[in-house]
């Protein structure tokens, strides 16, 4: 099945490379239980740039992308970048799901569970190969 594809600048690309070396704690444990399409049978990328932005986590088979929001996403400035941001892909399509850093370090598998029921209530959902 072909997937939409969501152009990106190319300028983001060495960033995402950096990004991927440099991921915060709360990042790499969830990346543990996203890698090797070990959650449902799904495949995510981590930082994956769409449009203009980086995402920390994007799955195509269903377009959703995974935000998972450390203590710089706190202000008041970063929260309307954050919404700006958040419009613009969502009207390309992607759906967002966010997480704050702390909770993600705190209880990964309750997270992880979010987003399993998230996917699983999607009407777009079937298993990966059988759609």
């Amino acid at each position: 099945m072909a997937y939409p594809i969501i152009p990106y600048n190319p300028i983001l690309k060495e960033r995402a490379r950096q990004l991927r070396q440099n991921m915060t704690p709360g990042e790499i444990k969830l990346w543990q239980h996203l890698k090797g399409k070990q959650l449902l049978g799904y495949d995510f990328d981590r930082q994956r740039p769409i449009d203009h932005f980086i995402v920390d986590f994007y799955c195509k088979q269903l377009m959703l992308a995974l935000e998972i929001d450390g203590s710089s996403h706190d202000g008041a400035a970063a929260q309307a970048r954050d919404q700006r941001r958040q419009a613009r892909l969502e009207a390309l399509g992607v759906r967002m799901l966010r997480f704050q850093e702390a909770k993600v370090r705190r209880d990964v598998e309750a997270v992880v569970e979010a987003i399993r029921v998230w996917i699983l209530a999607c009407p777009e959902h079937s298993p990966p190969g059988r759609g």
